[in-house]
């Protein structure tokens, strides 16, 4: 190098120093150009498509790869430069000194670019682990990004001013309680963040419920200061990490995860349609395999209980019967039972619920053992549709307001309980 500059001095001798000066500062940024090209255009091209033949999980992991080297190769030009300054002649102090710290700013800046992009990539990197959606640590990325930001910044502002970066820690001492005031929100956060993930209250891929925050469907994010969710209408809501500790909302996470998916509905009976069943129409509704177990016991029982009162001598009004009512319960029971499409593990019930004004409640309260959306509807809408059909054969209505019973579209005659047969035939 010294050589060359001696040949160089030589050759201008003739003309005035600042030439020479000149000619040098020319020369140094020639070698930082050609230094770049060798890099960029020869150097890494071969890495690049060493890059591109490794295996990534998708093109946007290339793409930070390759961003990662070209951030990097800016530094080896900006080096040249910072080393080469000196080597000016005649170059002022101040002037050299600003180039240095200049060049010296802008490697802090490109190698901290160069480090956001390598936590980008451990991000995605660690997104293809199996626990990565109940563990996500896109909002401690986001942290440490900021932590390197304010690193870059102190050191570029002392680079640049030419002052060591330990006098200006010291005096952010002073401004602690500003900076509290400007990153409270990320503070905030940061504390929500860490009490989501420890208490594992929100994974990527859970169904939430935030009535508060319009929100009603799967997260698709967990970051630092915010929460995505795509409702089920496609729409995106963005929630506050520290709302979902201020505030309740649902994680339909343990339906999922227990594998049932609750049915809590009632059929509305309309009071006036129940009555005491006659032995024909016993008879004729132990024709029915769910029945016959329940037929069975509830006459050895009543039969056990009336020759009780008439030992007594009590009257026959006093007997006990069955109704029709008490028997389609137990047929309702024993159809859930008997269903492939119910969860038999899990709590099922058949229950009166408190009559009003809109009949007797006959609340059906199971489990699915299906717990995707649409499967669920189905296996619900099929239960129904089968007790709504199956009802006139127990002679009992559906409480509808306003309802016009003449209306109505009967079962067939055989399945019809004799006793209305002849009451229609009455009537007509």
């Amino acid at each position: 190098m010294n050589s060359l500059l001696n040949m160089l001095k030589e050759l201008l001798a003739s003309y005035p120093p600042w030439v020479y000066s000149a000619a040098v500062a020319c020369g140094l940024l020639l070698a930082a150009f050609v230094v770049n090209f060798i890099t960029k255009y020869i150097l890494l091209r071969g890495l690049r498509k060493l890059l591109k033949a490794l295996p990534a999980s998708d093109a946007e992991e290339r793409r930070l790869r390759l961003s990662i080297i070209s951030r990097l190769a800016n530094i080896v030009p900006a080096l040249v430069l910072s080393y080469g300054a000196a080597a000016i002649p005649d170059v002022h102090d101040t002037l050299e000194t600003v180039i240095r710290n200049v060049c010296n700013a802008f490697i802090v800046l490109t190698s901290v670019m160069a480090l956001t992009r390598i936590l980008d990539l451990i991000e995605i990197i660690y997104r293809r682990r199996p626990d990565a959606a109940s563990k996500p640590i896109k909002g401690y990325l986001q942290l440490l990004k900021i932590f390197l930001s304010a690193v870059a910044v102190i050191l570029i502002v002392a680079t640049l001013i030419n002052r060591n970066p330990l006098i200006l820690l010291s005096g952010l001492g002073a401004m602690a309680a500003v900076l509290m005031l400007i990153f409270q929100d990320t503070i905030l956060s940061l504390v929500a963040s860490i009490q989501l993930g420890t208490n594992d209250m929100v994974r990527i891929g859970d169904w939430i419920e935030m009535p508060s925050q319009n929100a009603d469907g799967d997260v698709i994010e967990v970051a630092l200061h915010t929460v995505k969710v795509q409702n089920w209408d496609k729409t995106i809501t963005t929630i506050p990490v520290r709302k979902l500790i201020t505030d309740s909302f649902k994680n339909w996470r343990g339906m999922q995860e227990a594998g049932g998916r609750r049915i809590k509905r009632a059929l509305y009976l309309d009071q006036r349609s129940v009555r005491f069943l006659d032995d024909a129409e016993i008879k004729r509704l132990e024709e029915f395999v769910l029945l016959n177990d329940y037929l069975e016991r509830k006459r050895r029982e009543l039969a056990e209980w009336n020759a009780r009162l008439e030992a007594q001598g009590a009257k026959p009004i006093n007997e006990r019967r069955v109704t029709n009512l008490g028997t389609f319960r137990a047929y309702v029971e024993q159809y859930l039972r008997s269903n492939p499409h119910i969860h038999q593990g899990m709590t099922l019930l058949v229950r009166q619920l408190q009559p009003g004004v809109s009949g007797i409640p006959l609340e059906i309260y199971c489990f699915t053992n299906d717990t995707r959306w649409a499967v669920y509807e189905g296996i619900q809408s099929d239960i129904f549709d089968h007790l709504l059909a199956i009802l006139p054969v127990f002679d009992l209505r559906v409480f509808q307001q306003c309802s016009d019973t003449s209306g109505m579209v009967a079962a067939s005659p055989a399945l019809i309980p004799q006793s209305r047969q002849v009451k229609e035939q009455k009537n007509a």
